[in-house]
């Protein structure tokens, strides 16, 4: 509905209650209400699950419309994340947010700092996105609140021009909520508690849930050693209880983002059951690291596993975990990718140990000569050494060339020295484009980071704390930050009207007229910044 439209109908509904409403302004109750289009998380899972549907259809048709996140741990990072978007680029295509469950772990647990080992409590994910989703939808109401008092302002100076400019940007508003990609870990529990967290995280708002197939109770970050996979089949129900709870809640176009750790899990606590040579548990067991035995010889307590007519026995450690055969990483990813996209999943996530296009599209290659426009949604890490690694490739690539590389040395690329060299440049080049070159080449439809704004806190923080305790003084804060904040536009240096004063200051006029006690009054030293 309008803006006009809301004013006429709430126009009409006051004039039908007979002058006992006669102290209700139809526009500022037309004004409220736009700032509030999102009144539950559902109406914002199924708003940004059909955005996220329309990306990857434009995405089939184009690679280039590739899509992109940062991970954000609390609402107001992602608040200003959005709010930055807008200023920079006008619209907020193709931008989502990303909640990481490592995030959540080290920012946001009751424990304190905590692992990424799904030890946080498994409530704090929902609340996150909650969270996330209030600021988003804050940021809507504070630049609308700007528009309105613009109109005011044309308004009582008679510009006629210019009130017809507002109310057009006023009908044609931009929301800050876009889509969330959220991580649910490993389930936190068997598949009734997927399902039951999984509710939670959609009416909070996600559109689109990231599950790995990672033992729960024994669920490693992606990027450390000792981690666990389950069988396919134990996974796929777990897939199946997220798309039970989407349909559950009416959110139909929901997504459901697979993530395999295969490439970097060499160990698995189950035996798959199989019932036939070649089903999905026979081909899981076929990647464990077994023994041919004799039955005779056989020990107490051994597994064994009866294949072609072979008995063989899986290698257990003493952890009593199975351990799978090395170098068989990228076909077990293989597999989970196509079995997972057999059972429902919209999107795939391959966790790797480095960033290397030809590597993913590898995978993506084999996975799509079965589905054609089987997409990746790709962690851009943070625990990759970037610099490093793709000094690597391109010295590893000149060397292949029979370039001269005497003058680097391949294991101190990191070394600023190589800084402005053209192998550092070559690098440089290649981390520019690597996003665009991994969604022509690999099938990633989404760029994420996962941790970018933990790091981005810590980095302005030591900077700041450097200066300002340091001989600087306060002119370390003056410098470093406010006066950039006012050059560079950065909104929160009017830090009153960011936390909601105006907006507030405004709903007392609605509420008491000229009777009202507002904050931003000529003596609000926020009129300092113009």
């Amino acid at each position: 509905m309008s803006y006009q439209d809301h004013i006429s109908q709430i126009g009409q509904l006051v004039r039908t209650k007979n002058g006992t409403w006669d102290g209700i302004d139809a526009e500022s109750v037309a004004r409220m209400r736009l700032q509030n289009r999102f009144r539950t998380g559902l109406d914002i899972a199924r708003y940004t699950a059909k955005i996220m549907r329309e990306d990857m259809a434009a995405y089939d048709a184009n690679p280039a419309l590739y899509t992109q996140s940062l991970g954000c741990w609390h609402g107001f990072i992602a608040q200003q994340k959005m709010i930055s978007i807008k200023k920079h680029f006008g619209d907020t295509k193709r931008k989502y947010l990303y909640l990481s469950g490592w995030m959540v772990a080290a920012l946001r647990s009751e424990f304190g700092p905590l692992p990424d080992q799904s030890m946080h409590e498994k409530t704090s994910v929902p609340a996150l996105i909650e969270e996330l989703y209030t600021f988003l939808r804050q940021a809507d109401s504070r630049e609308l609140n700007l528009l309105f008092r613009e109109l005011d302002a044309a308004r009582s100076a008679s510009d006629l021009a210019k009130e017809k400019a507002t109310l057009d940007k006023i009908e044609n508003f931009q929301t800050h909520v876009v889509p969330i990609i959220a991580d649910i870990d490993a389930g936190f529990g068997n598949a009734e508690a997927t399902y039951l967290l999984a509710k939670k995280m959609i009416e909070a708002g996600a559109c689109a849930l990231q599950i790995e197939n990672q033992v729960s109770d024994e669920k490693q970050c992606g990027h450390q050693d000792g981690k666990v996979t389950v069988p396919h089949e134990d996974f796929l129900a777990k897939v199946r209880a997220c798309r039970y709870a989407f349909l559950e809640l009416g959110v139909e176009d929901g997504i459901i983002v697979t993530r395999t750790d295969s490439l970097g899990a060499g160990l698995t606590k189950q035996i798959a059951v199989s019932h036939t040579p070649g089903d999905i548990g026979d081909q899981y067991n076929s990647f464990l690291d077994c023994e041919e035995i004799d039955p005779a010889t056989a020990r107490n307590g051994d597994v064994i596993i009866n294949r072609n007519g072979k008995m063989l026995r899986p290698k257990r450690l003493p952890s009593n975990l199975f351990q799978f055969r090395p170098g068989t990483g990228e076909d077990r990813c293989v597999l989970d990718c196509i079995t997972s996209l057999q059972n429902g999943a919209d999107l795939l996530w391959i966790e790797t140990e480095k960033p290397h296009v030809e590597q993913i599209a590898g995978m993506m290659d084999r996975v799509r000569e079965v589905f054609p426009n089987a997409k990746l949604v790709y962690n851009n890490s943070p625990s990759f050494n970037w610099t490093l690694n793709f000094r690597q490739q391109v010295y590893d690539a000149m060397q292949a060339e029979g370039l001269d590389v005497s003058a680097y040395d391949r294991a101190d690329l990191m070394s600023a020295k190589y800084d402005d060299t053209e192998l550092g440049e070559q690098a440089d080049k290649r981390i520019r484009t690597f996003q665009a070159d991994g969604a022509k080449r690999a099938g990633i439809f989404h760029h994420l980071i996962t941790l970018p704004t933990y790091h981005t806190a810590a980095l302005s923080t030591d900077n700041l704390a450097k200066e300002y305790f340091g001989d600087a003084g306060m002119l370390g804060y003056v410098l470093g930050v406010q006066r950039q904040e006012i050059r560079q536009g950065i909104a929160c240096v009017k830090h009153q009207n960011m936390s909601g004063s105006d907006i507030g200051d405004d709903h007392k006029e609605y509420f008491a007229g000229e009777a009202a006690l507002k904050a931003g009054g000529a003596h609000n030293t926020m009129n300092q910044f113009g």
